[in-house]
């Protein structure tokens, strides 16, 4: 029965109503530990492809809003819409941007502390809920006739909260359930959510832009609002939850969908039940690798979420093979950024697995970016066909670093061996390296709002700068990897090291 636990602030789970319903039907009345997983698998999966598509209405109708008035507001595809349709018009929609983001990044830290002390599954379904309502909430305003900057800005500073709450979760219970052994392409193949969500939401948007903007908000707000229902219902946050035990006594050594988890859930029985300690904000900073990779974080999706925010309006505005391309159109070409991410990811987590060196990967894609930056902004314009392969090239090395650092590296350090897998720490982990890069994500969308009003090379000059600052960062990690690589080094031998020069970490702090 679920109950609060005054003195940690826990909450117990209880196993979800739908397995209850599952269990009628399986002969034996019990879930298998493999089916667990690859219903934790898809269902965080969907959730969070549910969450980035209702984020990209507001990159698909950017064009729409800002287009010179022709007397009528209620036109699909032109007209404009006041406060946006002025001269700063472009400057407003960046200062959106920013609410959303800055608060997107302060929830995150917040929701990552209360994440590993809540139940996960009701914590992520409120986050769901509520960003589908602060979305349609954005759209009523095509009907309602509504022109307040300040009510746009209230919506999505609303939503920016609701938005933190998802990733941390996700990740929490996705670590619950797998552990470090090809953790690298497991959660490579899963980030693909990322990509897949902006895809899914620029054909939603750009479909139902014909109608009305206001359509665009409307379509992704109900599939979120669904698919929170439906998680709500059948996600099992952990093992113990549910009351579920791996299949057989014996450890793989190459990690498949279904044969391990993390040792915590696994080791940590007391004679009370299991020890669900949260580890603190501060500790969770004093693991090994977290500040290097969040502050990494920061200027990585400082690009990405600049694409995300502002490609479809790039190439509405930028001549390519000497025409213009419409506000569908545009929309539509820039899925190709997030096919090429979808691709990166998956190759940066199986490159990491390969060479064991989750830093030198995640820099090598970090410092390709920079090359490919410059040539999709040089290039891109001359035809359709190299702008294709050009974007796909960027977004495989923007977006590649980017989810695996907020999945695989993430899910590592929350599950770190300092940690003696006595504490709760993959949501405060997780909040800490994606809320840091949630910071830049919100800077750089409104940076580049102020910036392309003066010149779109200055803005790509920006990006690359900001690449080489990230890949910069991670230099001692990449020269720790490259000698254990070149001399090797046993996890026996870290270990033992790290008991002897490392106190261990505190985990109320």
């Amino acid at each position: 029965m679920a109950s609060w636990t005054s003195s940690e602030f826990l909450y117990e789970e209880v196993k979800p109503p739908g397995i209850h319903f599952l269990e009628r039907f399986k002969r034996s009345g019990k879930l298998s530990f493999k089916q667990y997983q690859a219903m934790v698998f898809v269902l965080t999966f969907i959730a969070y492809i549910a969450f980035h598509a209702t984020r990209k209405p507001n990159s698909i109708v950017k064009g729409t809003l800002s287009e010179q008035p022709t007397g009528h507001f209620k036109v699909a595809d032109k007209g404009g819409w006041a406060p946006f349709d002025g001269p700063d018009g472009t400057a407003l929609l960046g200062q959106i941007d920013l609410a959303f983001l800055a608060v997107y990044a302060v929830g995150m830290f917040v929701a990552g502390h209360l994440g590993d002390r809540l139940d996960l599954r009701t914590f992520l379904t409120i986050g769901m809920i509520g960003t589908g309502v602060c979305t349609a909430l954005f759209g009523v305003a095509f009907w309602a006739n509504i022109h307040s900057f300040y009510y746009f800005l209230a919506i999505q500073t609303l939503a920016g909260w609701f938005q933190s709450i998802g990733w941390p979760c996700v990740v929490a219970v996705l670590g619950n359930w797998f552990d470090k052994k090809r953790r690298g392409v497991i959660m490579g193949i899963w980030s693909a959510h990322t990509s897949l969500g902006n895809i899914i939401g620029t054909l939603i948007a750009t479909g139902l832009l014909k109608f009305g903007w206001g359509w665009s908000f409307v379509g992704p707000a109900l599939l979120i609002t669904f698919l929170g229902i439906v998680v709500y219902l059948f996600l099992p946050v952990n093992p113990v939850a549910v009351e579920s035990e791996r299949d057989g006594t014996e450890v793989d050594s190459t990690m498949r969908l279904g044969d391990t988890i993390t040792e915590s859930f696994l080791s940590s029985r007391t004679s009370t039940g299991f020890d669900r300690r949260a580890v603190g904000f501060l500790a969770a900073w004093k693991i090994p690798g977290v500040a290097p990779f969040a502050f990494c974080l920061f200027f990585t999706k400082l690009v990405s979420y600049t694409f995300l925010y502002w490609l479809p309006f790039y190439v509405s505005q930028t001549e390519i093979g000497g025409e213009h391309l419409s506000q569908e159109t545009s929309g539509n070409l820039s899925t190709l950024f997030d096919v090429g991410g979808v691709v990166g990811g998956i190759l940066a987590g199986y490159f990491s697995d390969q060479l064991d060196g989750r830093a030198i990967t995640a820099g090598g894609f970090i410092y390709l970016t920079i090359p490919a930056l410059f040539l999709y902004r040089t290039y891109g314009h001359v035809s359709m066909t190299i702008n294709i392969i050009l974007m796909f090239i960027a977004g495989l090395f923007v977006n590649g670093p980017y989810a695996l650092i907020t999945t695989a590296v993430a899910a590592d350090l929350g599950t770190h061996k300092s940690l003696k897998g006595n504490a709760r720490a993959l949501a405060t982990v997780t909040a800490i390296i994606d809320g840091t890069g949630s910071v830049g994500a919100a800077i750089g969308p409104v940076l580049t709002g102020y910036i392309a009003a003066i010149s779109w090379d200055a803005v790509f000059y920006m990006l690359m700068t900001a690449a080489l600052i990230s890949g910069l960062l991670l230099t001692t990690l990449i020269i720790e990897e490259v000698k254990t690589l070149l001399y090797g080094s046993s996890e026996e031998d870290e270990a033992a090291a790290a008991s002897t020069s490392r106190p261990p970490i505190d985990v109320l702090i």
